[in-house]
């Protein structure tokens, strides 16, 4: 039987690319972002293999278009959950940080919460995996929002798979930690440190998710820094000038 995977945010970027390389490796896929057209561009690629939905997550109703997705996939063995938005907001532009916090943290936790019980629910041993971010290690001053719904999603992960042994359950998770990576949502004019292409995170990320690692920060010079900035103490960390302008 062919694996499964459902990737919500797969219409452009990381999400895309992570649906293309498991398409190639012969998964199956389901595939969900906002933008139905671009999703459609997939799946006349690979048109046995791929199920699109148009769904968003802020919606209400986004639980039941991925009900229904999985139930036209055939099933589901790994949930992928690429969708999130951020940007660098030093004038704390307050409609910037609730918009974040919406999508990052309601949406998110609608979606993922959704399929922990779909899994428990079915007793099937699935993955959840997402993807949030080597932001979510320290606050960054530039990224208000960015930096804290990462976090949210890095310890809420956590907790449900602390949860998840309690129940008996067998649901595995991985929490992807990527660093900058040239995708459109660092198309600001900014200049970032360590940018990597797309389709080399891409690789990086499909290789953690198919062996089930549960932390993968993406790539290893991200993984030294992140290791670096554990070790800063509170008070000199507040006082470095972390940007990338």
């Amino acid at each position: 039987m062919l694996k499964r995977i459902v990737i919500v945010g797969a219409s452009s970027g990381l999400g895309k690319e992570i649906a293309l390389i498991f398409l190639e490796k012969g998964w199956k896929v389901g595939i969900a972002s906002r933008n139905i057209e671009a999703l459609k561009e997939i799946e006349i690629l690979y048109p046995q293999r791929v199920v699109s939905h148009q769904i968003d997550i802020n919606d209400e109703n986004a639980i039941i278009d991925l009900e229904n997705l999985i139930e036209e996939l055939g099933g589901i063995d790994v949930y992928f959950h690429s969708s999130g938005i951020g940007s660098q907001n030093t004038l704390i532009d307050i409609n910037v940080e609730i918009s974040t916090c919406k999508t990052n943290v309601l949406g998110f936790t609608r979606m993922v919460d959704y399929m922990y019980n779909y899994f428990k629910t079915n007793n099937i041993s699935g993955q959840i995996c997402v993807i949030s971010s080597i932001a979510g290690t320290k606050g960054l001053g530039v990224s208000p929002a960015y930096s804290a719904t990462k976090r949210f999603q890095n310890t809420y992960i956590e907790c449900l798979e602390q949860l998840s042994h309690m129940q008996k359950l067998n649901i595995s998770f991985t929490d992807i930690r990527p660093g900058f990576v040239k995708t459109a949502l660092l198309n600001d004019g900014n200049n970032y440190p360590m940018l990597m292409g797309v389709k080399y995170a891409a690789k990086k990320i499909v290789s953690a998710v198919e062996r089930k690692k549960r932390i993968a920060i993406v790539d290893w010079k991200y993984a030294i820094l992140v290791k670096f900035w554990k070790l800063i103490p509170r008070w000199l960390w507040v006082r470095l000038p972390v940007k990338t302008k």
